[in-house]
């Protein structure tokens, strides 16, 4: 589904008031609770739908965008309008330069597409290792990341303990629909990557995301040469 074919019915609309409103509780628990708490902000549309409603009602919760390096010029191009949008400026981190220049040097620019274990391994570097400094002296992330989306997402809960960082992880969105995530965007005139009107609907690194065909998969552009059942940056992966 592109954002574009949406029919927004009365029944979608209520659902997502009732959802929004529980999201915004849960947000004002963690910012109470939970503090200093930070929302990783990829610039997916469910991501989107949590910056707006932190930004919108002045929650104390710090958001912060990985920087890989890799991202698709569209990507770019949201950063600045979030930015414009919500009169605000983003805070990114990058990956570390000789780690990226070490992998490139041993594997070639794409060496990514070589292997699995070499396309975790440019993950790790792009991605893992610069979530690790943001979340360094934090109480709790947040992410936008809903059940639905991908086979190893099938189990996602609202809050979990992430062993692996240390701390408290929310997933605000985990019971939303598709259409819900949308039908919040087009009803709150929310900025989302120009990529979606083309049938992106999940949007990574450049290499490594492709557009979908009807009926595939919403993650299904993702690292598209790999076993859907294992497919993660590293990011989200328990223990």
């Amino acid at each position: 589904m592109t954002p574009n074919l949406l029919r927004i019915t009365p029944e979608l609309s209520t659902s997502v008031a009732t959802k929004t409103g529980e999201v915004l509780q849960l947000l004002a628990r963690i910012a109470r609770d939970f503090a200093p708490a930070t929302f990783a902000n990829s610039l997916g549309a469910e991501d989107m739908v949590l910056t707006d409603l932190i930004l919108k009602h002045k929650l104390p919760i710090q958001i912060f965008s990985l920087d890989t390096g890799r991202l698709p010029p569209e990507t770019y191009d949201l950063m600045g309008a979030v930015e414009k949008h919500y009169k605000t400026q983003l805070t990114v981190f990058f990956p570390r330069a000789d780690d990226v220049e070490l992998y490139v040097r041993n594997q070639g620019i794409n060496g990514f597409y070589d292997s699995v274990t070499l396309r975790k391994a440019c993950c790790a570097i792009r991605k893992v290792e610069p979530l690790k400094r943001a979340l360094a002296g934090k109480r709790a992330w947040i992410t936008g990341m809903r059940a639905e989306q991908a086979a190893t997402r099938g189990n996602l809960a609202v809050q979990e303990y992430d062993e692996g960082n240390g701390l408290e992880k929310f997933n605000p969105l985990a019971s939303w629909s598709e259409k819900e995530v949308w039908t919040y965007i087009k009803e709150n005139n929310v900025p989302y990557n120009a990529l979606h009107d083309k049938f992106y609907p999940s949007i990574g690194c450049a290499p490594c995301t492709r557009a979908i065909s009807p009926g595939e998969d919403v993650r299904a552009g993702r690292w598209w040469w790999e076993n859907p059942e294992s497919k993660e940056c590293g990011l989200h992966v328990k223990g």
